[in-house]
């Protein structure tokens, strides 16, 4: 675990039992779902502060022939609540996002990625889902206190809970061994990320560490959810005189 990040093992639930060899805790009844509270932006625990439209100016070390490129980028990042989603009882609140990172003074997309960033409140856990453009998805995995303003996830190639899929040539030519993301909700209202992206490269004798990392300012509010949405609205005809 890396310095200054706040890492919680998952509570034990009640009326459970193990599952595999994993073991890993879960309720026995695998069908009944809760009542989710409608304000996702009010369930979001250490993913609350990243809500919003973002951008800010980053820096990315990637793999070329003669070495590795220091390439700074400009990122718009938009995060979005959802409605509350449940498998049985599971229970996550979170955030849809999308980031387009250009180069300075670009308009060509040097970066694009969709994906959701959830939080489930039962276990302390954190999921990020990713999706680029070049035929790659990973999810990334971690554990965080619900006001905690650090926290780090990792997706592992070859894991059936945070694994990576990659195309043919990527697995090839830029297999990637391991993601991991470091993220830092800041006093001043913006946060910051880092990312390392381990890949291992033909004719490299070293695997290669493609670095990422941003400080994001706001600049533009959250969208409530569509069911808070609904129940404000129905509240505030509730309060119009007949």
């Amino acid at each position: 675990m890396r310095r200054g990040v706040r890492e919680i093992a998952p509570p034990r639930q009640f009326n459970c039992e193990v599952y595999g060899a994993t073991m890993e805790v879960f309720p026995k009844d695998i069908y009944t779902e809760p009542e989710p509270d409608v304000d996702t932006l009010a369930n979001l625990g250490p993913l609350t502060g990243m809500a919003g439209i973002w951008t800010g100016e980053g820096l990315d070390i990637n793999p070329k022939p003669a070495g590795p490129e220091r390439q700074p980028y400009i990122e718009h990042m938009e995060l979005q609540p959802i409605d509350a989603q449940t498998n049985g009882p599971q229970l996550f609140y979170g955030l849809r996002y999308h980031t387009r990172i250009v180069k300075p003074d670009e308009v060509e997309t040097f970066h694009d990625q969709v994906g959701y960033w959830l939080w489930e409140p039962a276990t302390g856990r954190v999921i990020l889902t990713l999706s680029i453009p070049r035929g790659q998805t990973a999810m990334a995995v971690g554990h965080a206190a619900a006001d905690a303003k650090t926290f780090r996830l990792q997706a592992l190639r070859g894991s059936e809970t945070n694994g990576i899929v990659s195309n043919p040539f990527l697995e090839y030519a830029f297999r990637t061994e391991s993601y991991t993301i470091t993220v830092t909700i800041n006093d001043d209202g913006t946060w910051s990320y880092e990312q390392d992206t381990v890949l291992i490269i033909p004719g490299q004798a070293e695997p290669f560490h493609h670095t990422d990392r941003n400080t994001l300012r706001k600049i533009g509010e959250p969208t409530p959810n569509p069911t808070a949405q609904a129940a404000a609205m129905k509240a505030g005809k509730s309060q119009v005189p007949g």
